[in-house]
This record gives C-alpha cells, structure tokens and sequence, in this order.
C-alpha cells in the first residue's frame, strides 16, 4: 500500500506542477498583454483561465481521495493538505491574472495608449513572477531556504506597489484628472501584482509547513530561529 501511496503522491505532484506551469504563464502573458495593451492576447489568458479552474478542481477531487483511501500520517499527511493549499492559491493567483486582463480590456476600449514611465510596475510584476516561480521551486524541492527568502521578498513587493500608486496619483491624476481613466486600471493592475506576491507568500509558508510541521503564518519572525526539522 505504501507504494501505491506514493505513487499517488507524485501523480498529485505532477498535476500540481502542470497548474502551476499554466498559471505562471498567465502571470506573463497578462502583463506582456497590459504592456502592449493587446486586446487578443488578452482574451486569450482569460479564455484558458477555465483550464486552470477545472485542474483545481481535479486535484481536490484527487487529494480527498488519497485522504479517504489511505489515512496517510506525519509527513506524507503534510504533503497532501500542502497540496490543497498550494492548489487553491494557484487558481486565485490565476483569477488575478483575469483581473490584470479585464484592466487591459478598459484600456483597450479608451484607446489603447499606457501612461508611462512607470518605472516600478514592470519590477513589481517581475517580483511576482520570481516570487511564485521559487515557491513552486521550493515545494518540489524541499526547498525550505528558498520557501524563506520567498517570504522575505514580500515586503519588497509591498514597497513597490506603493511606489507604482503614488507615481501614478502624484504624477498623473493629481496633476492632471483627465487622465483618471487610464490610471485606474493601471492603479487595480498594482494591486493585483501586489496579492499575486502575497498568495506566492502563502505557498512557501505552506512549505515550510511540509517540511518542518511549523505553522510560520502571521509568525514570520520565527524565520530567524533555528529549530530542527521533524522527526517524522
């Protein structure tokens, strides 16, 4: 039974990772499309969105099963409700994505034209892709250094969202309103990035859970602390 249990696991894993592939590239190909304000392209990541929703939908379906089947214990358990987590913040990691995308859609339909520079969002959206790239790294790894410097990266990712609103309100809207139409978007796209950051954050806390059965959530500064591993 434990071999068929473990061959489960790694089933489990590889439809994780196979979300996990389509969600980061929707990450790029929402913002290559605000970029570019490519109504198409667009489209297109909101389209394949429902490929993502029903792979979520799989992988519940699947780990509830391993649960009922096997009464798996101690790391294999972690491994598994792991998995629920990281599974369900990929699809709201996707859903911002669609978010991002209806952004681009408002401009598309007010003309097309980004204001700009700003500077900050294509750093905010690299950081977001690093981030949710090296959180997956680190649950098919067993990365716990990685999942920590995942979660550390979070307050840079804040900072820059922050830095993206007030260029776009001090620089734009404050000094000229007519342009509160096209910096709206621009505005909720931050925001977006900025909760695909936080949700990247979540999975590599879900991680360390895994590895270590140590709940680090609201409890970040417990990085600093050596503590062993499980024994089990």
């Amino acid at each position: 039974m434990d071999r068929h249990l473990d061959d489960e696991l790694q089933k489990l894993k590889e439809k994780l990772l196979k979300m996990a592939s389509l969600t980061e590239k929707a990450i790029h190909d929402s913002f290559e499309a605000l970029q570019k304000v490519d109504k198409n392209l667009a489209e297109a990541v909101i389209e394949r969105d429902e490929q993502i929703d029903d792979l979520e939908i799989d992988n519940e379906e699947h780990a509830i099963e391993l649960l009922a089947l096997f009464q798996p214990m101690a790391k294999d358990l972690r491994f598994i409700v792991t998995a629920m987590h990281i599974n369900a913040e990929l699809e709201l990691i996707a859903d911002l994505t669609v978010n991002i995308c209806q952004r681009v859609l408002e401009l598309s339909d007010k003309g097309g034209a980004l204001l700009g520079p700003i500077n900050d969002l294509p750093h905010l959206a690299d950081s977001a892709k690093w981030m949710v790239k090296n959180a997956i790294d680190a649950f098919v790894n067993n990365d716990e250094p990685l999942a920590e410097k995942v979660i550390l990266s979070d307050s840079e990712s804040n900072q820059l969202r922050s830095a993206v609103i007030k260029r776009l309100i001090d620089g734009f809207i404050v000094k000229d309103g007519k342009t509160a139409p096209r910096a709206i978007p621009l505005l909720l796209v931050a925001r977006d990035l900025e909760r695909i950051c936080d949700r990247a954050t979540y999975i590599a806390e879900e991680v360390i859970y895994m590895i270590q059965a140590k709940m680090i959530r609201h409890h970040r500064e417990i990085l600093n602390q050596d503590s062993p591993g499980p024994s089990v």
